[in-house]
C-alpha cells in the first residue's frame, strides 16, 4: 500500500463513530513507535510534519522515513500531512514533495483573507490529488511556531462554517472548542483543582461542536491541541530533573466523546514528547555511565509505541478499522 489521502479514512471514521489519530513526527524513533502500534492494532494513522519539523529534520529525510513506515506496515492506511502550514508556498512545497494532505492555517487572518488563502491552497492541492484541512477559530498555546496567548483564542462561530466550507472547498475543518496547544494548555486561573491537587481544565464546548455538525452534516471535523498530558509522565519528568509545574491537558473521556461525534481526526503531540522525555531522563538517572543513543532511545521508542496504542484503543477507538 502506498501513502493515501484522508478522504476514505474520514468517511469510515465519521460513519463508524471513531477518530483517526494524527501524530507529529520528528525522527525515526517516533515514526517507528507510532506505526508499529498502529500496525499491530490494525488502525489507520496520520503522520504529521510541521514547519518546525521540516526545519529540524529536513523534508526529504522525513518523507523517506514515512515511506519506510509504509513499506513496513503494508496492511494499514497511512497519510502524510502538513500540520499548520502558514503560507501557500509551504503548502505547495509539501504537495510537490509527496505529502497526501496539507493544512493551511489562516485562522489568525480575517474571515475573508482566511477564505482567499485557503481557496488558493485547495485549488492547487486538488489539481495534484491532495486534500486540504483548514481552520476556523484560534487555539491558545504554543506548538512550534504557532503561538496564541491565553485570552486571545476564539471559539469557532458555527454560523460561519457553511459559507467557509462552500467558498473554499476544503476537505476537513479544524475548529476551536476549548482545546489548546502544548503541555501548558491552561493557566491555573482557568482551572479548578481536584482532591489530589491536580488542575482540572474547563470542559470542551460540545455545544459548538454539535452546532457545527448540524450545519455540516457528514463533514469531517478536526481537533488540534488534544494531548492529555498524562500526569504520570509529568511526574516522571519532574522526578528525574525536570521542571514542569501545572502542566495539564484535555481529559481523555472528553476526547473519546468527541470521536463518537463528527470529529474524525484528533491531533496528539505533547503526550508523545512527554513519554519520550520522561523515559530518557529516567534512563540516564539509572544509567549515568551510558552514552550510546541506541540505549536510551530504545525505551523512548517503546514509550511512544505504548502511548499511541493506548490512544488508539481508549481515546480514538480506531483499532481494527484499517
Amino acid at each position: 500500500m502506498s501513502l493515501v489521502t484522508t478522504t476514505e479514512m474520514f468517511k469510515k471514521a465519521y460513519n463508524g463513530g471513531y477518530a483517526v489519530g494524527a501524530f507529529n513526527v520528528n525522527n525515526m524513533e517516533i515514526v517507528q513507535g507510532i506505526t508499529e502500534a498502529a500496525g499491530e492494532l490494525k488502525s489507520p494513522v496520520i503522520l504529521q510534519v510541521s514547519k518546525g519539523a521540516r526545519a529540524y529534520a529536513n523534508h526529504t529525510y522525513l518523507v523517506k522515513l514515512v515511506e519506510a513506515a509504509v513499506i513496513e506496515n503494508p496492511e494499514i492506511p497511512i497519510a502524510l500531512h502538513l500540520d499548520h502550514g502558514d503560507s501557500f508556498e509551504l503548502c505547495k512545497s509539501c504537495i510537490d514533495g509527496g505529502f497526501t494532505s496539507v493544512m493551511i492555517d489562516a485562522s489568525s487572518k480575517s474571515f475573508e483573507d482566511n477564505i482567499a488563502l485557503t481557496k488558493q491552497v485547495v485549488e492547487y492541492a486538488h489539481e495534484h490529488g491532495v486534500v486540504v484541512e483548514a481552520e476556523l477559530g484560534t487555539l491558545a498555546g504554543i506548538e512550534d511556531e504557532v503561538v496564541v496567548e491565553s485570552g486571545h483564542e476564539s471559539y469557532t462561530r458555527p454560523e460561519e462554517v457553511e459559507e467557509f466550507v462552500t467558498r473554499t472547498g476544503c476537505d476537513s475543518l479544524a475548529i476551536a472548542i476549548g482545546t489548546s496547544h502544548g503541555a501548558y494548555k491552561f493557566t491555573a486561573a482557568q482551572c479548578t483543582r481536584n482532591a489530589d491537587g491536580i488542575l482540572v481544565p474547563p470542559p470542551l464546548r460540545f455545544d459548538v461542536l454539535e452546532e457545527v455538525s448540524k450545519r455540516l452534516p457528514g463533514f469531517p471535523i478536526v481537533l488540534h491541541g488534544s494531548s492529555s498530558v498524562p500526569q504520570e509522565f509529568v511526574k516522571m519528568v519532574n522526578q528525574y530533573g525536570g521542571n514542569m509545574p501545572d502542566a495539564v491537558g484535555i481529559p481523555e473521556e472528553q476526547l473519546r466523546k468527541a470521536a463518537t461525534l463528527s470529529v474524525c481526526k484528533i491531533n496528539i503531540d505533547s503526550d508523545i514528547r512527554l513519554a519520550m522525555t520522561g523515559n530518557i531522563r529516567k534512563y540516564f538517572a539509572e544509567h549515568p555511565d551510558h552514552f550510546d543513543p541506541r540505549q536510551y532511545l530504545k525505551p523512548a521508542r517503546q514509550a511512544v509505541k505504548d502511548m499511541v496504542a493506548h490512544k488508539i484503543v481508549n481515546v480514538l477507538g480506531s483499532d481494527g478499522k484499517a
